[in-house]
């Protein structure tokens, strides 16, 4: 399908109750302060016209991925997916795989990282805090290394927890920066570089055929994707 703007937005997987996609980078997930097209609503419109559905169409956001950050993404076609989908986000259910490329290379080639992020949401930022601290989330995610060149690291990245900016955050609090995030790695990239990170892989059950599902979504050919051999996960 295409957006407002005339982007590809590929549809990896589609039946009565749920829609799987490939989110663009740069596009925002939902509606923001941007009044950018965004994707939950050109979804919907494309449902609206494929479907040729009167009035308005029903399309669930049950999790999100940032601006910048591209790959696969579900949503809910039906409120029963809805809440059974977001409950699977609730209890850790949906299982959702990352890859990002780095600078330099943490100094364990696999681990956990669990760190206690604060969001200022005046600056829309996110920083490390103190265990307790108030309005403060625990943050956990498992990495693996799986290449380095020319002074990047090629990562993998599984959330146990989705909180705003988690993957930017927590891996540049280790000293290894996204490529491309001028947000949290300013010092080391350079303006109008494209983030780095992409969901390649999403595993959840089916919401009402309670069968396992897993879509996959690779990054695009090109820098700093294409140094790097990227298994298919």
């Amino acid at each position: 399908m295409k957006d407002g703007a005339g982007s590809q937005i590929p549809v990896l997987y589609e039946d009565n109750h749920i829609l799987v996609v490939e989110k663009p980078v740069n596009m925002p997930t939902q509606e923001d302060d941007s009044r950018d097209p965004d994707l939950l609503n050109a979804l919907k419109a494309d449902l609206k016209v494929r479907h040729n559905k009167p009035g308005n169409v029903y399309l669930g956001l049950v999790h999100r991925l940032d601006r910048p950050v591209g790959g696969v993404m579900v949503f809910a076609k039906t409120s029963k997916a809805a809440s059974r989908l977001s409950d699977a986000v609730r209890t850790r259910q949906l299982d959702k795989t990352y890859v990002a490329v780095v600078h330099g290379q943490p100094a364990q080639p696999q681990g956990t990282l669990r760190h206690w992020l604060w969001k200022d949401t005046r600056t829309n930022t996110v920083s490390v805090v103190k265990p307790g601290q108030q309005d403060a989330k625990e943050a956990v995610l498992d990495y693996k290394l799986l290449g380095s060149q020319g002074g990047f690291s090629l990562i993998q990245i599984k959330l146990h927890t989705g909180r705003p900016h988690q993957i930017r955050v927590q891996l540049a609090t280790i000293g290894c920066p996204l490529y491309g995030d001028q947000r949290y790695g300013s010092a080391v990239n350079k303006p109008g570089q494209q983030l780095a990170l992409w969901a390649t892989a999403l595993a959840f059950e089916h919401p009402t055929l309670k069968e396992p599902m897993r879509f996959r979504s690779l990054p695009p050919v090109e820098r700093p994707w294409i140094a790097f051999m990227i298994p298919s996960l």
